[in-house]
């Protein structure tokens, strides 16, 4: 794999392979991931966590069909976004590396906590833009299609949004250095914070909106609010621009409460 990704990508027919490899692993992850997801909460534990769904309808054909469609479109944009990191990084243009002992041991978690928050700050204020009415008709709306969320909303996006979501890594590596393992494990946080922020069932555990570190956490009661709302619930992993923005719905904390009233039945 590592002479593969080292090939000269002059090399013909090296673009091809490349985005194609990355797009099949993108969208299949998705659709195995979202998948999954739902049908362990809503098949397979449905009777256990019934008071915490909150997609009571469950998930319209309709709506999986288009959202499949919708994210197989995002995942040929995502791949063109993993070839241009692995170009960048071929041209020694990135500050990723793949020796531990290139900095102390101390940095490599550091480094995911910078890049989550340069992320947070960068999707937070690209999402308040969106919202923006002259721009949420051609870029955002595809998303908002999905009043009652699922786990396959996850990667529904517009062409436009999915660029602007997919710039986001090359463009961090280039400033940030990154360990290719801590790159990996970023890549793991948003698929799974994608998944859970959309799936449409509460997973975090009760009073975990007021813990010391729930409370700066992201999850579906979070998230579907700002599918029904739109003017509130703007962050991605965390809450604390929404908290000094002043856009967090007021009914965040009741909601949560009411979906987390009892623990999932055994």
């Amino acid at each position: 794999m590592e002479e593969f990704l080292r090939t000269p990508f002059t090399e013909p027919y090296y673009f091809f392979r490349l985005t194609t490899i990355i797009f099949l692993i993108t969208f299949i992850r998705y659709l195995v991931v979202s998948g999954l997801y739902h049908y362990v909460f809503f098949v397979w534990l449905r009777k256990a966590f019934a008071e915490r769904i909150i997609t009571k309808e469950g998930m319209d054909a309709k709506q999986m069909r288009l959202e499949v469609y919708r994210s197989f479109l995002t995942s040929f944009i995502f791949s063109f976004s993993g070839t241009a990191l692995v170009i960048f990084w071929q041209k020694g243009w990135t500050q990723m590396y793949i020796d531990w002992e290139a900095y102390p041991i101390w940095y490599h978690p550091l480094s995911l906590v910078l890049a989550l928050l340069i992320h947070e700050t960068y999707y937070y204020w690209l999402h308040r833009w969106m919202h923006r009415p002259k721009v949420y008709k051609w870029v955002h709306k595809w998303h908002h299609d999905s009043i009652e969320t699922s786990s396959l909303t996850s990667f529904s996006f517009h062409p436009i949004e999915s660029i602007l979501q997919a710039i986001v890594v090359p463009l961090l590596i280039l400033i940030l250095p990154l360990h290719l393992f801590v790159l990996f494990f970023l890549l793991i946080i948003m698929t799974l914070s994608g998944t859970i922020n959309h799936a449409g069932v509460e997973v975090f555990p009760k009073g975990f909106e007021q813990h010391w570190l729930g409370k700066w956490l992201i999850g579906a009661t979070h998230h579907d609010l700002h599918h029904k709302q739109f003017r509130y619930n703007f962050g991605l992993y965390f809450t604390f621009w929404d908290h000094w923005m002043k856009t967090e719905s007021p009914k965040y904390g009741k909601l949560f409460r009411a979906h987390t009233r009892s623990k999932p039945k055994a």
